[in-house]
């Protein structure tokens, strides 16, 4: 019969020419064996033939031979069946890399027919620890979830901690043989694994067979939504984090104290609590929830600036200037009391907001935005010199306040930032605490300073950068909506400020990105307007955190394999 090469194609198998053996057709009779060699060349044509069609089919139909023209029919001239053998193994073409978002950074491909989940399919761990991220990624394939098992089948997707050489965040997945194993050195990167199979088997998808290793260029993937100047519901907020866990984000701040309102409950200070605010009860779900996705939810409670709300219940607090007339949502920092209150917030909050990382704010105080801030404001000035000597100035006692506040949510293990003009290059007597990371959104304020100076003295920043990553409701004075195509192929985390990019030597104390959502005219737009008007922005936004490099992908590529996804 046809012999079948390794690489699938159909020869005839000779016979020992050497003994003047006729080539080997098939079992036919004596009396076809001494047919002509032309009717020898159509029977070996026919075969071929029929064999071809059989592995082109995959099926294993035995392939007859037809009774050759001329000769005498008896049975020894009958049709009988061909030997058959096995269907070769089926040959499948190389694989292709994920199109996922945001796109995996190596792929080994590999041929085989990939892997998809299929009901009574397995979803197994290796560790204990991973019980949470199995049973998430088995209820959103329809899997059964098995928990520690040590045998392999058919199907199955284990979970495995350890191995990979990256950090925390990166992992691998095997596909192979039918199976799908994802591994990494800690639970987040192992959850982003989960995150790529998701996208990958989406809709009925496959994923590829192959080799994906990944991890996050920057480790500060982040959202940030003011719930002060508009509230949003506890159901909304957790669609977000459902969508951002998706994406591989893996912060959420909430800046929930302004002048405007205080959006979460407070026992030490219950008279400062806005009426449209979210429970504790809430914000503790809320907090699980993201911790299921790996996403530190980060607190701000900004001072001494932006304390409106907070001022409008103990307004022996506030600020005035040397007229005595109140400068709005500005706390005296020369008032003992003052410390004493948001100090009191401080540590409440801590014991609500689990998470290692928090805004303290900083920005935006307006006595230092007075022309002469020792003059205007004559207390603060006698408070400064009465601390750092003839020569202290107010610049000096809020950055003062500021390290105190470090101090405090410092003792709670936290790391923290503020907002980079909340950095007063006028402070002579005191400097910012040496651990405080920049928020850096605006070079726009007084005596704007480029990111470059923080960078140069060794501080790490986290980029804001309010030309494209602000989303300030209503558009006021000169902000426009951001759109994702700008972000995608404009910015990435070294344009800090502006359009232009820091040098690459900063890169590493660049930390990554936060995509705001500001709520200036808060009822410019509805809740599902902003989810709408967002969607886009977040997902080039993480693609350019997650590899700042040019995407292989067109933005209008981009954009349909955001619609594929979901």
């Amino acid at each position: 019969m046809p012999e079948i090469h390794p690489d699938g194609r159909v020869c005839e198998r000779s016979g020992d020419r050497s003994s003047g053996e006729e080539p080997y057709v098939g079992r036919v009779t004596q009396h076809r064996r001494h047919a002509s060699a032309q009717q020898v060349k159509r029977k070996r044509t026919a075969v071929a033939a029929a064999v071809a069609g059989t592995v082109a089919l995959g099926t294993g139909i035995g392939v007859w031979a037809a009774s050759g023209g001329g000769g005498d029919q008896g049975s020894a001239g009958q049709a009988t069946v061909a030997e058959t053998s096995p269907s070769p193994t089926r040959s499948y073409p190389m694989s292709t890399a994920p199109r996922t978002i945001p796109a995996v950074r190596s792929h080994t491909p590999a041929r085989g027919p990939g892997w998809r989940p299929r009901p009574g399919d397995r979803v197994v761990i290796g560790d204990a620890g991973l019980a949470d991220e199995g049973r998430l990624i088995a209820g959103e394939l329809g899997m059964s979830y098995a928990g520690r098992k040590n045998d392999t089948r058919a199907g199955d997707l284990r979970l495995s901690l350890g191995g990979g050489g990256g950090g925390q965040e990166s992992y691998t997945m095997t596909v192979r043989g039918g199976r799908v194993d994802i591994s990494g050195p800690g639970r987040a990167g192992v959850f982003y694994g989960t995150r790529t199979l998701k996208q990958e088997v989406h809709g009925g998808g496959t994923a590829p067979e192959g080799v994906v290793r990944d991890e996050p260029a920057k480790p500060v993937r982040g959202f940030m939504l003011d719930i002060a100047r508009k509230p949003y519901s506890e159901s909304w907020i957790e669609d977000r984090i459902r969508e951002l866990g998706d994406l591989k984000y893996n912060e959420l701040g909430l800046h929930f104290s302004d002048d405007q309102a205080f959006r979460i409950e407070s026992s030490t200070h219950p008279e400062i609590v806005s009426p449209d605010h979210l429970t504790k009860a809430q914000v503790k779900r809320i907090v699980a929830l993201a911790d299921s996705r790996h996403i530190t939810v980060v607190p701000e409670i900004d001072s001494p600036g932006h304390l409106g709300a907070v001022l409008a219940a103990h307004p022996d607090l506030e600020l005035r200037n040397g007229n005595g007339v109140v400068t709005k949502g500005a706390i005296d920092i020369s008032e003992p009391g003052s410390a004493q209150l948001i100090d009191d917030l401080l540590n409440e909050y801590a014991g609500l907001f689990t998470g290692g990382r928090w805004n303290l704010g900083g920005d935006e105080y307006q006595a230092l935005m007075a022309r002469n801030p020792q003059t205007a404001y004559p207390q603060l000035a006698a408070a400064a010199r009465q601390r750092f000597g003839a020569n202290g100035n107010v610049a000096d006692l809020t950055t003062q306040w500021l390290d105190d506040r470090a101090a405090t949510v410092r003792a709670h293990g936290r790391t923290m930032r503020a907002w980079n003009d909340g950095f007063y290059r006028s402070a002579t007597a005191v400097r910012p605490a040496d651990d405080l990371q920049v928020a850096y959104w605006t070079g726009k304020e007084i005596g704007a300073r480029q990111p470059q100076e923080y960078l140069s003295a060794g501080r790490e920043l986290v980029n804001y950068n309010d030309e494209f990553l602000y989303y300030v409701l209503g558009q006021p004075q000169t902000f426009v909506y951001p759109t994702g195509r700008r972000i995608y192929e404009q910015w990435n985390p070294r344009v800090v400020r502006g359009t232009t990019a820091v040098p690459a030597r900063y890169d590493d104390q660049i930390l990554g990105g936060v995509f705001a959502v500001w709520g200036d005219l808060p009822g410019a737009q509805t809740p599902e307007q902003v989810a709408a008007g967002i969607r886009m922005p977040l997902r080039a936004t993480v693609q350019k955190l997650w590899d700042p490099g040019t995407p292989a992908l067109s933005w209008t590529d981009f954009t349909s394999l955001a619609d594929r996804l979901g």
